[in-house]
């Protein structure tokens, strides 16, 4: 789970609407205000954490030993089931084997394949053995063409062990970045020029007095897992992930949703074990509550989320958690299939989304077709969280319902709100933080104040000043804000947020520009599968005459208009848009795997397209010339004279695309 949840308009929870009935926590919060700093904290008590994760598998393989904890699709497309009682066997056996190879946190096991059965038993055989594991992005090493992240990486861990799932698509990564004399177990495949261990020899001894003695002898301070932040504003970070948080948080997530031990959770989830919302959050919430997770193997895009569907029509959950392109494809397949609505709500208790900000329209019509279908809403949760706080800090069980509330703090954590430039940075503290980065002494001591709380650097605000008690709205990373060449601060994050959200379902991501100009402009990712549909183009029309298309021109300028309505000055409105063809890269950092946009990279790696936008004088008019023509971009142009392109700029790109257009707004205002 990421801290972007962005903010969108406020307001209370219409009383009128019913809601499916569900156990929801609401502690009381105490509030208090020293020296101009406002701190925030549940006044009910974190209960008693176990020890280690594991206990409670150890729990409920001894109370529920054939329940179902995971199942995957097998080849035959049936579902591959494991018990707790057979998981528990499967760790300790691999923990006992894991104990031969010397792993420990200086030489940690590091697995660079994605979500299967082989990952899970992997990882918690590690963890039973007290060894600590990095679940590593598979994109790394199977999208980058450079491996430079998944070398940074390796360099921060220097794993003792490797595990890929399937050999073949690693063979290049492993064969760039990995030690010939480490050790890499495989399920499946050969590697060329290498030996891998082979994933079934794991399991040639069963668990041992070592593997016990191991497990025992691990606790709450032992470090579960490194973890990698998603590198959207720098180069990802290895985060110390220990039992204690892991606990804590989860225990945090029962006494906020005691819904999850009313009844054993069921969820049908694909988010990547990898970041903390999949594999820390989500699937947590089922070790601990000794529930069911269903392995999903699709994912929320046009190609991906037909799997998701098969597999929400065979198995019904009690929770359903996903980040908003996944609401989004999800809302669009309840309208239209009554089948798959009746499976999804039959036995659903709880919505939640994390990640991004979910835009109002889509929220608004998930509550529609749950009234039409159910008659009555399921509730929709939230809340803010970040890989250092493992994840959750708050959560929206306050009296606001409505996207960007975060809500407030969950037990055991305690928020301090510090004003750093003109705004409130958000900082925890509590038995859910991390202790550190790993090996990196620094970056670590640069983000814990005098007092201990995490500094987090996103900007929070108080949803109502008069009434702290309300709780809290996100308000942008404090790391993106910048100032125009006026002095003027310009909150980034907000802006950004409701360009996206309103610009559903075309807008994948936007960029805000620039530092130290006297206007603002926008770099947009488009979702150029839903241009494509608008513009009535078929797959033979390239990106660029698909941007370039009169219906994208037409909305794009409506979607500028709308947003600068309110605007009361240069740090509110934007002058101008240009429409990127050219997809954000993974290798230059300006894209994370899980989809973040590097604001820093983006605006570095295509600063040429920034210069063609200039200051001249106001009475200065420009008219876009046939040969601006030649580009990798289409813009959009929304001025009252004092900005334009920059034609010396524009003709030494010299790269190919689609054409400038003009809109026009008659805007007054000054800053």
């Amino acid at each position: 789970m990421s801290s972007d949840i962005r903010s969108s308009t406020l307001h209370s929870e219409d009383s009128s609407p019913r809601y499916r009935q569900v156990s929801i926590g609401h502690p009381p919060i105490e509030v208090r205000e020293e020296q101009g700093i406002l701190h925030m904290r549940a006044l009910e008590p974190l209960a008693q954490l176990p020890d280690r994760l594991l206990d409670r598998l150890v729990y409920w393989a001894s109370i529920r030993p054939q329940q179902t904890f995971i199942a995957a699709r097998d080849s035959r497309g049936g579902w591959r089931k494991v018990s707790y009682a057979d998981m528990l066997t499967d760790v300790r056996a691999i923990a006992q084997s894991l104990l031969a190879y010397g792993l420990s946190a200086e030489r940690p096991l590091a697995l660079l394949s994605g979500n299967d059965i082989e990952h899970l038993q992997l990882a918690l055989g590690a963890m039973y053995a007290g060894i600590p594991y990095c679940p590593v992005s598979p994109a790394y090493s199977v999208m980058s063409q450079d491996f430079a992240k998944l070398r940074h990486v390796c360099e921060v861990l220097q794993p003792g062990l490797v595990f890929v799932s399937e050999a073949a698509p690693f063979q290049r990564a492993i064969d760039a970045v990995i030690p010939a004399d480490t050790p890499i177990i495989t399920v499946r495949g050969q590697l060329a020029g290498r030996r891998p261990l082979s994933f079934a020899s794991l399991f040639d001894q069963p668990g041992g007095r070592e593997a016990e003695a191991a497990f025992l002898a691990s606790g709450p301070d032992s470090i579960a897992k490194f973890l990698f932040t998603s590198g959207s504003t720098k180069l990802p970070k290895a985060v110390v992930t220990t039992q204690r948080m892991l606990c804590a948080n989860q225990q945090m997530l029962l006494q906020t949703f005691p819904v999850f031990g009313e009844e054993p959770p069921v969820l049908v989830d694909w988010l990547p074990w990898n970041h903390t919302f999949g594999g820390s959050h989500n699937l947590g919430i089922v070790l601990y509550n000794g529930g069911t997770f269903y392995l999903d193997n699709g994912k929320p895009t046009v190609q991906g989320f037909a799997e998701t569907l098969r597999n929400l029509k065979e198995i019904s959950p009690t929770a359903y958690l996903t980040v908003p392109k996944g609401w989004e494809e999800l809302v669009n397949a309840l309208e239209q299939d009554a089948e798959l609505r009746e499976r999804f709500f039959s036995r659903m208790k709880l919505f939640f989304f994390a990640a991004a900000g979910l835009s109002q329209s889509i929220w608004d019509r998930l509550d529609r077709v749950a009234e039409q279908h159910c008659g009555e809403r399921i509730r929709m949760m939230a809340g803010l969280g970040m890989t250092e706080a493992a994840p959750s800090c708050t959560f929206t069980t306050g009296p606001l319902s409505m996207a960007g509330y975060i809500g407030l703090p969950a037990p055991g954590c305690e928020v301090c709100l510090v004003p750093v430039d003109g705004k409130l940075e958000g900082r925890f503290r509590g038995p859910h933080i991390m202790p550190g980065y790993w090996r990196s002494p620094q970056q670590t001591a640069d983000v814990f104040d005098e007092n201990g709380f995490y500094c987090s650097g996103d900007a929070i605000k108080l949803a109502d000043p008069a009434a702290p008690e309300l709780g809290l709205m996100f308000d942008g990373r404090l790391a993106e804000d910048f100032k125009l060449s006026s002095g003027v601060f310009v909150s980034v994050g907000p802006m950004r947020n409701r360009a996206v959200l309103e610009g559903s379902p075309y807008v994948q991501d936007v960029v805000i520009t620039a530092p130290d100009r006297e206007c603002l402009g926008a770099l947009v990712f488009p979702r150029l599968h839903e241009c494509r549909q608008l513009a009535g183009l078929d797959a033979q029309a390239s990106d660029a005459q698909v941007l370039a298309g009169a219906p994208v021109r037409a909305w794009f300028g409506e979607w500028l208009t709308r947003l600068n309505q309110g605007a009361n000055g240069n740090a509110s409105r934007l002058e101008w848009i240009v429409l990127l063809d050219e997809p954000a890269s993974i290798d230059r950092g300006e894209i994370t795997d899980k989809g973040s946009i590097n604001q820093r990279a983006v605006l570095q790696w295509r600063a040429e397209i920034v210069k063609r936008f200039i200051v001249i004088s106001p009475r200065t008019k420009s008219v876009p010339s046939r040969r601006h023509e030649q580009r990798r971009a289409i813009s959009v142009v929304q001025r009252r004279g004092h900005c334009r392109r920059s034609a010396h700029a524009v003709g030494r790109s010299g790269r190919r695309s689609g054409a400038y257009f003009t809109h026009r707004s008659g805007y007054k205002g000054r800053s």
